[in-house]
């Protein structure tokens, strides 16, 4: 059985009778809509999916922070007021 990543479900069917309502039922919330009773995919708001999108960039850019401050070592010193 597959994990259901939502608090709300609907069968693929009733989705596509009438998507806007389920839009705007859901508010905030993701909805997983299911195909033979496995999520065939999640729909969320244009918010919830802005914000998704600038988790991942966030955690990239944590990534190459931490990558970077690991290598500190061999970094070069430089003097900005001599630029």
């Amino acid at each position: 059985m597959d994990t259901i990543l939502a608090d709300y479900s609907i069968s693929m069917t009733e989705f596509k009778k009438n998507p806007a309502r389920i839009v705007r039922d859901a508010g905030q919330s993701p909805v997983a809509v299911l195909s033979h009773n496995k999520p065939a995919f999640y729909m969320v708001s244009p918010q919830l999916f802005e914000a998704l999108v600038e988790e991942l960039a966030d955690r990239e850019i944590e990534d190459l922070a931490r990558n970077r401050l690991s290598q500190k070592d061999s970094a070069i010193e430089v003097d900005i007021d001599s630029i």
